[in-house]
């Protein structure tokens, strides 16, 4: 390991060593910093939450983004107590699982599994808590830096899914995953590369979405579940939740498919609103007009 990210790597132990109250306060404390600075982060999630929440007034959509703002920060700082900490300490702080049953269930009917994960809550924790009741397959896009991936194996230990990369062969190989009734882990609000997803309502406006996931589920029949770790007030920890797919997941017409993944994200966004990755600029397409281009100051409101 380069002497650089075992220094990234040391801060992320001492890091972990604080409690999670005092990790989600310093990480309140930067998103409320960052909002303040009129940030590029905070002007794109106010852009988003005028355009999913339309119908705000302007006091309301304030006290939200600087809702979402703190979330954001206590997210990117729980992340480096949850990597310090290893899978072990994170596990115990699942204080609840809603929909576990779901779970179960599809594990036990062999068919295969595709959790579709969102942008939500402290992700990482999910993957901890996934990867300790069966082994899984992720698709991700390796880091810029190639060295963060080596970190990443240390820190994810003994519960590490097995990184599939997002290409020809990693895709391949989900399809060997399900076929042989394994389970597999997707974000399913990673916008695709042009030309690769399809158009499809999300909170009311046209997003590019993954094609990728609804193939999956039609040619192999495994079942779709959606699931995050929600984070509790005053660093009580988190709570799992397991969702049903919505109905045309797996509908041949990828227009019906990706309209019925949207809607699986968000009945996982409805119960943690503030929670999701809103600084993401989810709303862009290169034939169509750039809603984030000269964003307004997020201080507006």
């Amino acid at each position: 390991m380069r002497p650089d990210i075992y220094l990234l790597y040391l801060f992320l132990r001492l890091v972990s060593l604080l409690p999670l109250r005092t990790v989600h306060a310093i990480g309140a404390w930067l998103g409320r910093r960052s909002l303040r600075s009129n940030s590029r982060s905070a002007r794109y999630t106010a852009t988003n939450l005028r355009l999913t929440k339309p119908g705000l007034a302007d006091a309301e959509r304030a006290d939200l983004l600087r809702r979402t703002m703190e979330e954001e920060g206590k997210g990117a700082t729980e992340i480096a107590a949850i990597w310090g900490g290893g899978s072990d300490k994170a596990l115990g702080l699942v204080r609840e699982v809603v929909g576990g049953a779901l779970f179960e269930a599809a594990l036990a009917s062999g068919k295969g599994v595709i959790i579709a994960a969102p942008h939500l809550g402290c992700w990482e924790l999910l993957n901890y808590w996934l990867c300790s009741k069966t082994p899984m397959a992720i698709l991700y896009r390796p880091p810029r830096i190639h060295a963060i991936e080596a970190l990443l194996r240390k820190v994810r230990g003994k519960l590490a899914p097995e990184q599939v990369r997002a290409e020809g062969a990693g895709v391949r190989t989900l399809f060997k995953r399900l076929g042989a009734g394994g389970t597999v882990g997707i974000l399913p609000d990673q916008k695709p590369r042009e030309g690769e997803g399809e158009f499809a309502p999300f909170f009311g406006v046209d997003a590019l979405t993954m094609v990728l996931l609804p193939r999956l589920a039609s040619r192999t029949g495994a079942t779709v579940l959606f699931s995050f770790a929600e984070r509790l007030p005053e660093g009580q920890g988190f709570r799992i939740h397991v969702l049903p797919a919505p109905e045309g997941i797996a509908d041949a017409d990828t227009k019906v498919a990706c309209a019925a993944l949207n809607r699986g994200v968000e009945q996982c966004v409805a119960i943690a609103y503030p929670q999701y990755q809103w600084h993401y600029k989810r709303f862009t397409a290169h034939d169509r007009p750039d809603p984030y281009k000269a964003s307004p100051s997020a201080t507006a409101g």
